[in-house]
């Protein structure tokens, strides 16, 4: 496992993440850092960095470079974006910094709206899309065709400063808003013309727009502790916007859901939103948790041109990697779960999409063993839920959850996370997890008994028949306890019997 630690320096925060992983197999994030250093301080009305954002970027690029050191990361890569090269003194600031022992990259705003494009590619089912990054001191606003960055450019409206030219007053008042709104309709004029044209999903990164779509979650209850892949609805900016421009910074720094130090800043990143679902007439964006900082480790973890192949089988085996795992007993569930759903789908009707999800759930089951037997099948919902997994909405990542938690007992059903599902969707459960059920207790022993599988459906019961060289008893013993379960989620009858294999 190589360790590569990533640095993005924006006008707003200087962050550290590191990565450990295997070129083009998986990777987990190790560690992070943020600090917020302010480097675009002043930059809108004086055209240079402050000495105070300057030295509170230096020290925390210091902190980052003890930490590299101490920690021997195997690469440190610094990338700099709006403040660093929009600055009069911005050669001045990098002689500095590479006093430090840090090589650093100042991405042109073309090259921050690449690396953007390059995250929504491998972490988004989508093949064309909108993709803005709104930071401290810029805003790119791209648009991807095919998983490529197609076009794009760099505009002066990031939160900071924006603030520094049109917020001085605490709160807002009417008319800074209705002066800053229009700053941002005069210099987006062109390319919201051309997504109103062209409306594709908008998918949005960055620290502005993820502490809104936290916002609006905490104010709407929303179940889930995860933002990449939310859809934050127009109406739902907008109520987000009113909230935080009637409010004092004292106040909005008490809001649930936003971080205290872009407290500051928020109204003017919100207020820029607000402007492009409008003037573009968009309902709502997306919101990645992934940005710049990925693209740039996409870059040094996978070959040109950088892509996944398939994003979401991709990310489903890579949280399979990082949990030790009984490899044969896994890839033997994973067989009759496929086998019954297919024997099995004059009963369900299901199609594609519900066998992805029942095989994702086979691979991924038992992965809460690798914090203990005991209660496994909750560590492993827990481990399922604790992160997003790109390339799976959330409501299909709460199936998956589900379905790890009721696989080998206790009743499916949604809970708390009702909200988040559609019609349908409970009984989906019941019968998947009824299958993945049954086809875990065929491998009771864990030392592939049961070599195939008959099965007969009738007006009134499934036969279902355990092919084995010796009667497998373990197996059937087990299997025949989930007739209940068989018999609410396919209202028949369930009967279980051996059959020599011939």
């Amino acid at each position: 496992m190589q360790r590569l630690g990533i640095v993005d320096l924006g006008s707003g925060t200087a962050r550290l993440v590191v990565y450990a992983y295997e070129p083009g197999k998986h990777y987990r994030l190790i560690d992070e850092i943020r600090e917020s250093v302010r480097l675009g301080e002043g930059l809108a009305r004086q055209g240079r960095l402050s000495e105070g954002g300057m030295q509170r970027a230096l020290s925390a690029l210091k902190l980052y470079a003890d930490f590299a050191q101490a920690t021997d990361l195997d690469q440190l890569r610094v990338i700099a974006t709006s403040a660093s090269r929009d600055a009069e003194n911005g050669p001045e600031f990098l002689r500095e910094v590479r006093k430090l022992g840090l090589q650093v990259q100042v991405l042109s705003g073309e090259d921050e709206a690449r690396y953007g494009v390059l995250a929504v590619a491998n972490s988004f089912n989508f093949q064309d899309a909108w993709v803005m990054d709104l930071g401290g001191g810029s805003a790119q606003l791209s648009l991807m065709e095919a998983r490529a960055y197609r076009e794009g450019r760099a505009y002066p409206l990031g939160a900071v400063r924006l603030t520094e030219m049109f917020l001085g007053s605490n709160p807002p008042k009417k008319g800074e808003i209705e002066d800053l709104e229009r700053f941002v309709r005069k210099e987006m004029k062109e390319v919201l013309a051309q997504v109103r044209q062209n409306p594709l999903p908008l998918v949005a990164m960055g620290g502005t727009v993820r502490n809104l779509a936290k916002l609006a979650q905490r104010r709407g209850d929303y179940p889930l502790d995860l933002v990449h892949g939310y859809f934050l609805s127009r109406e739902a900016l907008e109520e987000a916007v009113e909230i935080l421009a009637q409010r004092t910074l004292e106040q909005r720094r008490q809001l649930e859901g936003l971080q205290s130090d872009r407290a500051d800043v928020i109204v003017a990143g919100a207020l820029v939103y607000r402007t492009v679902l409008r003037e573009a007439g968009l309902d709502g964006l997306w919101i990645s948790g992934q940005g710049v900082r990925e693209g740039a480790f996409y870059r040094e973890f996978l070959p040109a041109p950088h892509l996944l192949s398939d994003v979401r089988g991709f990310y489903v085996r890579n949280l399979f990697a990082r949990y030790p795992q009984d490899f044969s007993h896994t890839a033997r569930v994973r067989h009759f779960c496929r086998l019954l759903f297919r024997l099995l789908a004059p009963l369900h009707g299901y199609g594609p999409s519900e066998e992805q999800l029942l095989d994702e759930a086979a691979l991924l089951h038992d992965i809460g063993m690798s914090i203990g037997y005991y209660d496994h099948h909750k560590h492993g919902e827990y481990l399922v839920m604790s992160a997003a997994i790109p390339g799976l909405t959330h409501r299909e990542q709460v199936l998956l959850g589900l379905l790890v938690r009721y696989h080998r007992k206790g009743e499916p059903r949604p809970g708390a996370y009702k909200s988040v599902l559609q019609d349908g969707d409970t009984k989906r459960l019941l019968r998947l997890a009824a299958i993945l059920r049954i086809s875990e207790y065929l491998e009771r022993s864990r030392v592939g008994r049961v070599e195939g599988l008959e099965v007969e459906i009738g007006s009134q019961q499934v036969r279902l028949t355990l092919l084995a060289q010796e009667e497998p008893w373990v197996e059937l013993t087990e299997t025949r306890k989930q007739a209940k379960l068989f018999r609410q989620a396919f209202g028949l009858e369930l009967l279980v019997e051996w059959g020599p294999r011939g």
